[in-house]
């Protein structure tokens, strides 16, 4: 056993917070690292010590892996945990943490470069009969070649990086005409990106929902899955609001995904949280996408459905201890449901904006979890990924659930920015979401910014109630029954409330 008596997070924001609450549960000292941008961050306050690593972009902080081990054998660091993002997959900073005598809670760098690459994953999980998209199962650089294998496949088919993820190098091809081109330019960003080239072609399933599914091991051959997060709301191939338990999947559909996510973890001798990713097409058949080897953004929905905390148990098998359960101990209760709330606006296409937090203040009550990092006056970066918070609900069903996202998103007060709470309640309001017919199609079958504009009646309610304020600030007076009645009369909006500053 390998006990952790101090604890560094190699990370920012949310996440960090997330990771030292549960260390300073279990009794474990913490260090926080932190840029010059994130100087009066919360995680930087809230951890016992805290070291600045360099300036704000990431590339002279966060990804700055050797001042992170310098800190370490400074303040006598036993473990480091990279939360997501950042250096949290990068196999040469966990071999490189092994080496210097620490613990690097994660998967083993032998495990993140197999699942790292998604064509050595595909080939690893060939003996486990799982799944897979028809596709290429090597990479492919001529163009003519790739020609051949995409008449194959058969239109319309996908380019994607083999080093890639959140969207960046990945490619529709509708015809063969479009193929040259699109392979050029898939490859231009994958490189740009990853600095990596190497592409692969798969079979594109036109409206697919992606499904995850959680696994856990620990160093003595014990895997367990966590059930499943529904994860196809998404803009540009990039998650925004999850569920788990899934809508659509049958106990026996559970079963079989559940099992085949521990194969493809039992084929890299996986060790700590990590996530298995797959298709689920319109017939319900499944197929295997790829394998993040951390944790996951949207880890909150599994811990709420199984009464878990992941981060908990990553410490735990990091310190060589074996998982306390087995499958047949793990149950589903209730449900839960994540809305990443990002400053960006998505009336304009999702661009990121940035800005003060003039407003802040989070919802409470029964079962609502906000994980943020910030708080009201601070600014939001422009170096970092746009993410204020992650809201999660849950409730004895999926109905109650929603039910409290609604009412979340309704308390959650911020200005000073635009963010995506708007359109998290209006896909928890759209017939397609509340039926579970939706698909990773969702924004482009359902959304466009003027549905977050609001009517002609609205903007005249608007216009008198400003008229109204107008008038008191003028005159200086208090505002009186009347104007408070007319402020509650547009509590049913959101937007209008946003708007006027009345929440």
């Amino acid at each position: 056993m390998k006990q952790i008596k101090k604890l560094l997070v190699a990370n920012r924001g949310e996440i960090a917070l997330r990771v030292l609450r549960s260390a300073r549960e279990m009794g474990i000292q913490t260090v926080a690292i932190y840029s010059e941008a994130d100087r009066q961050a919360l995680h930087v306050r809230y951890a016992d010590e805290a070291v600045c690593v360099g300036g704000p972009q990431s590339s002279e902080s966060y990804l700055r892996g050797d001042k992170i081990l310098e800190v370490c054998r400074q303040l006598g660091v036993d473990a480091i945990h990279p939360g997501y993002g950042f250096l949290s997959e990068n196999a040469a900073f966990a071999r490189k943490v092994k080496e210097a005598g620490l613990i690097f809670v994660g998967p083993s760098p032998e495990a993140m470069e197999l699942m790292g690459s998604k064509l050595a994953a595909k080939a690893a999980v060939a003996d486990f009969d799982i799944p897979m998209v028809p596709g290429t199962e090597e990479a492919i650089t001529d163009v003519e070649a790739a020609k051949v294998v995409a008449r194959q496949v058969g239109f319309p088919i996908l380019i994607k990086a083999s080093a890639g993820g959140g969207g960046k190098g990945m490619r529709i091809v509708n015809a063969e005409s479009e193929f040259e081109e699109q392979m050029q330019l898939a490859v231009s960003e994958a490189t740009s990106a990853f600095g990596n080239g190497a592409v692969f072609i798969e079979k594109y399933i036109g409206s697919p929902r992606h499904i995850e599914i959680q696994v856990l091991g620990d160093e003595h051959g014990n895997i367990v899955h966590l059930f499943e997060r529904e994860c196809s709301i998404q803009r540009r191939h990039q998650k925004v609001i999850e569920e788990a338990p899934s809508s659509v999947l049958t106990p026996e559909l559970r079963d079989q995904m559940g099992r085949a996510a521990v194969d493809v973890a039992r084929a890299c001798n996986y060790t700590g949280a990590g996530t298995v990713e797959f298709l689920l097409d319109e017939n319900h058949n499944f197929y295997f996408l790829e394998m993040n080897t951390r944790l996951q953004v949207e880890h909150p929905v599994t811990e709420q459905i199984t009464g878990l905390d992941l981060v908990k148990e990553q410490i735990r098998v990091a310190q060589g201890e074996p998982l306390p359960f087995q499958q047949e101990d793990l149950t589903i209760t209730g449900h839960a449901l994540e809305l990443r709330v990002y400053a960006e606006d998505p009336a304009n296409n999702f661009l990121p904006d940035i800005g003060t937090l003039t407003t802040y203040v989070r919802p409470q009550g029964p079962g609502v979890r906000v994980d943020d990092g910030f708080e009201q006056g601070m600014d939001i970066p422009i170096y970092y990924d746009p993410m204020i918070a992650k809201l999660v609900t849950f409730g004895k069903d999926r109905a109650e659930a929603i039910a409290r996202m609604l009412r979340a998103i309704d308390e959650y007060q911020i200005t000073g920015i635009q963010t995506t709470l708007p359109f998290g309640r209006y896909v928890l309001q759209h017939p397609a979401f509340v039926g579970g017919n939706f698909d990773t199609n969702f924004i482009r079958d359902h959304f466009t910014p003027a549905d977050l504009i609001p009517s002609n009646d609205d903007e005249a309610e608007i216009n008198k109630l400003a008229a109204v304020l107008s008038a008191m600030l003028l005159t200086e007076k208090k505002p009186q029954v009347a104007p408070a009645t007319e402020a509650a009369s547009v509590t049913g909006s959101a937007w209008k409330r946003n708007r006027l500053g009345l929440r």
